[in-house]
């Protein structure tokens, strides 16, 4: 974007805005609903289909070790994620999505889907992909893309 946001600028902002807004509040409702936090929420997303160490989820979630590790804890509680340990580097340990963290994404994504479609059905499919892979490109542009990293050796 330039210096001075043009009108364009500014209604992508609004909308992305509007969207996080509406995308946020069926979060809450889900989390909720089930007891957990948003943050736990984005925990389970995140590692639905990878395995991560506690530094690379503070990365992820835009928070200090020390916290992720409590969080890791609570969650682990509910029995929706497990460590194991690091066979690479015994200081640390790989955190991973339980089966039963597996059952609550699945229930999860479909709740989020039904809380959703009253506002994407109003796309048409090839709008649909459209808005698909220009949001997966400004995620991947930040480093925030969708795709599971790259397996570990």
């Amino acid at each position: 974007m330039s210096t001075t946001p043009t009108d364009d600028d500014l209604a992508l902002v609004d909308a992305l805005g509007a969207v996080a807004f509406a995308i946020t509040a069926a979060l809450t409702k889900l989390g909720a609903q089930h007891d957990l936090s948003l943050t736990q929420l984005r925990l389970i997303g995140i590692l639905r289909d990878r395995t991560m160490t506690i530094t690379e989820l503070a990365n992820a979630l835009g928070l200090d070790r020390s916290s992720v590790s409590g969080l890791v804890d609570r969650t682990e509680q509910r029995g929706l994620v497990h460590r194991q340990p690091n066979p690479a580097d015994a200081r640390s340990v790989h955190v991973t999505v339980s089966p039963a963290g597996t059952d609550a994404f699945a229930l999860g994504a479909a709740e989020i889907l039904s809380l959703l479609t009253p506002m994407t059905e109003a796309l048409t499919p090839p709008e649909t992909r459209r808005l698909t892979t220009l949001l997966e490109r400004m995620l991947d542009h930040r480093g925030l893309g969708t795709a599971p990293p790259a397996p570990r050796p």
